[in-house]
C-alpha cells in the first residue's frame, strides 16, 4: 500500500499542479487525503490534484515522489486507473 505523487507540472489557476494516487485503494487514498486536509473537491475519479506548495507535507506523511509514467503505470496496474473516456 503506496500513495504516490508525480511532479507537479500543471498550470491551472494560477498554480502548478500534480496528483496523488494510491497504488492499492481508493480508501486508502481518502483516508490519507483526510489526513493532509486535502479538500474533497480536488478528487477526479481516480486521484487528487494536489497544488506544488502541499508537497513537502504529503511527502513527509509518507507519500513517494515518482515520475509521471510510474505513476500512471501503477495506478493502471491496481486496477484503479479510470479512463479519460470513462469519465462522464
Amino acid at each position: 500500500m503506496t500513495l504516490l505523487v508525480d511532479p507537479p507540472l500543471w498550470p491551472r489557476h494560477g498554480r502548478v499542479w500534480g496528483h496523488l494516487v494510491s497504488d492499492s485503494s481508493l480508501a486508502e487514498l481518502h483516508s490519507f487525503a483526510a489526513r493532509a486536509g486535502l479538500p474533497e473537491r480536488g478528487f477526479d475519479h481516480d486521484h487528487y490534484d494536489v497544488p506544488a506548495e502541499r508537497y513537502d507535507e504529503l511527502l513527509a506523511l509518507g507519500a513517494e515522489l515518482v515520475g509521471t509514467r510510474e505513476l500512471v503505470r501503477r495506478l493502471r496496474a491496481s486496477g484503479l486507473r479510470v479512463r479519460a473516456r470513462d469519465r462522464g
